[in-house]
This record gives structure tokens, C-alpha cells and sequence, in this order.
């Protein structure tokens, strides 16, 4: 695996993305919905870098099961804020093809907030298949399987405080 951004340069990549937040909201309280399970390393640094009055809740939304290849997408919103009449911010890891930010977004405007906008950790430009873009990036990134700072493979290197780039000798075992 190779190291693709530090701790450090997360960190201020996380930084100036907030500061792009602090800037869009000011003051107005921000209600943020984290997608589970790869945006909580970032939601947890991201909010620490707000400064407005925020409220924090989560859903899961996955299409991988037991692979990297995706499947039917399952939307869980049991553990998420009401955010009807909120400013809302949806946050999430990565930004690959687009078609899970496009699918939730579709579901959260279901509860009318004030606003909804998004923020991903990364975003992999070359991958995108649908028109949206989301508002707040930390970092472009080429089309490469990553782990770390949340981002899983099969479920390990989450809890990585770096972003690494897998190899071709890392998933050569994988038989998926």
C-alpha cells in the first residue's frame, strides 16, 4: 500500500473544507448527517473544525456486500435527525461514481430541510456517472481503490490516520 495523503494533510485538508463551510453557513445552526460507516473518522474531525451550533446524526447506506463490487442500494435511516426545516449538511467519504450521494440525497429532501448540501472527504472525478457535484471537497483523487481515515477494504484499514492507495500485490488474494 502506498501512502496517498498524510495525517497532517488530511487534517488541513478537513480544515479548509470547514473553513468553506464556516463561510457558507456563519452562524445559522447546521444539522450534519454522516453516512456510515466510512465518514466517521472525518465527521468526527470536521465537526471540531465548525462554528456553528451543529447537530449530528447519521444513516447507513451501503451497496457492497461481502466485495468491492456494488450491488442494490439499502438507504437505513433509523438512526438519523429529523431535518425537516434544518440547514442540513450530508457528509460522506467518497465521492466515486456518484449514484449513492444521488440516491440518498434523493430520500433526504423527502423531510424538506431548509437546505441540503454535501461534503465528501475525497472525490474521484474520473469516475463520476451522474450530474452532481458535490459542495464541499477535501481532496481530488485519482481513480484508485484507497483505505484509511475511514475507508475500508473488506472491512479493515479504517482505523488507518493516513490515506493509502492499495497496490495490485494488496488485493491479489481476493477472489471476490
Amino acid at each position: 500500500m502506498r501512502v496517498m495523503f498524510t495525517s497532517d494533510e488530511l487534517r488541513g485538508g478537513v480544515a479548509r473544507m470547514a473553513e468553506d463551510i464556516n463561510r457558507t453557513y456563519g452562524e445559522t445552526p447546521l444539522t450534519i448527517v454522516g453516512v456510515l460507516t466510512g465518514s466517521v473518522v472525518l465527521l468526527a474531525d470536521l465537526m471540531r473544525f465548525l462554528n456553528m451550533p451543529v447537530r449530528v446524526g447519521v444513516l447507513h447506506a451501503s451497496s457492497y456486500r461481502n466485495n468491492t463490487r456494488p450491488g442494490e442500494l439499502i438507504v437505513n435511516r433509523e438512526l438519523m435527525l429529523d431535518i425537516s426545516r434544518h440547514h442540513t449538511l450530508l457528509v460522506d467519504d467518497i465521492f466515486d461514481t456518484g449514484h449513492t450521494m444521488v440516491r440518498v440525497l434523493e430520500e433526504l429532501r423527502e423531510f424538506e430541510p431548509s437546505s441540503l448540501r454535501t461534503a465528501v472527504l475525497l472525490r474521484k472525478a474520473a469516475r463520476k456517472e451522474v450530474d452532481y457535484v458535490p459542495d464541499f471537497i477535501g481532496f481530488e483523487i485519482p481513480d484508485e481503490f484507497v483505505v484509511g481515515y475511514g475507508l475500508d477494504y473488506r472491512e479493515m484499514y479504517r482505523n488507518l490516520p493516513y490515506l493509502a492507495a492499495l497496490e495490485p500485490a494488496d488485493l491479489a488474494g481476493d477472489k471476490s
